[in-house]
């Protein structure tokens, strides 16, 4: 058990709703909510901007109505624009607002990423990136301040804190690049949202992690992921996409990593925030409100 625990939240993206790609057939927002709370979770994430609603009242009483609480927002950047600061800006403004509206300075966090271009090199090879694929220097340059701005903005404007997020077919994905982007920012200003199934599919263990940057960690998603599956990804050239859709993150009950480890490590450093159960395809048998279920048995089952 994590002692200092926020809460156990889940995102929508468990629910096929995702900023990267959405189902055609996605629940209502009501549906996800409900079927969070059913399953025992104490927050939820926002999801896509638009997908809850945006008006802060309705937000809250629909939130409170199920014993809700917001953990955060995913928010997409492009790092490689070298407008990534404004653009970046404004979609975080929007949605830190909105957050802090509902839920105050307690605890919601941003979550920045790179946003994902499916059809871009970083795409294709994700899992497997290297050093030709990456940034340059004066890119690593631009992109370090832009995110470094944006955090300081949301918490001068907002009070909310921001977390960057490393993920796959984005170029912030290998342990080299979060850890250079992670010292090119101010530590007080800009934190890191360990998410364990995308930390690991781009070659990082989820441990190692939490020890290094232990008083950086301020969100944690925790992602299942399927080592044989990525091997086979690696080995047949599969995109960010056709890794997902195999498996490649998986119920976070059938992960190859071991999650146990990792609620032991977090109490250990003393996290305090969030955890953010996110499945991002709709794989294996169940519907997405049974795999909900499944995995908070799951967290229980660790003592969380």
């Amino acid at each position: 058990m994590v002692s200092k625990l926020t809460g156990v939240a889940n995102s929508p993206c468990s629910w096929g709703v995702s900023a990267f790609s959405r189902d055609d057939d996605s629940p209502a927002y009501t549906k996800v909510l409900d079927e969070a709370a059913a399953a025992g979770y104490s927050g939820v994430e926002l999801g896509d901007y638009g997908f809850m609603p945006t008006d802060p009242e309705l937000l809250r009483s629909e939130l409170r109505s199920r014993d809700l609480s917001l953990a955060g927002a995913f928010v997409p950047i492009p790092l490689s624009d070298p407008d990534s600061r404004y653009i970046g800006e404004t979609r975080a403004l929007e949605v830190a607002r909105l957050l802090s509206e509902v839920e105050g300075e307690e605890s919601p966090v941003v979550v920045l990423s790179d946003e994902i271009l499916m059809d871009s090199v970083r795409s294709h090879c994700a899992g497997r990136i290297g050093v030709e694929q990456g940034f340059s220097m004066p890119q690593w340059e631009v992109a370090a301040h832009a995110v470094n701005q944006i955090a300081l903005t949301v918490l001068n404007e907002t009070g909310l804190r921001t977390a960057f997020h490393p993920h796959c077919g984005g170029f912030v994905e290998t342990p080299e690049e979060l850890s250079f982007l992670m010292e090119a920012t101010h530590p007080r200003i800009l934190g890191l949202c360990l998410d364990t199934g995308q930390y690991a599919y781009g070659g990082g263990d989820p441990l190692q992690l939490v020890r290094r940057f232990e008083d950086r960690v301020w969100h944690v998603h925790l992602k299942g992921y399927n080592a044989e599956m990525a091997s086979a990804a690696r080995f047949e050239g599969w995109d960010y996409q056709e890794a997902v859709s195999h498996g490649v993150f998986c119920d976070p009950s059938e992960s190859t990593f071991a999650f146990g480890d990792l609620i032991a490590e977090l109490d250990k450093v003393g996290y305090s925030g969030w955890l953010v159960v996110e499945q991002d395809a709709i794989v294996g048998p169940g519907t997405p409100g049974e795999r909900t279920e499944k995995s908070q048995s799951f967290l229980k089952s660790l003592g969380v």
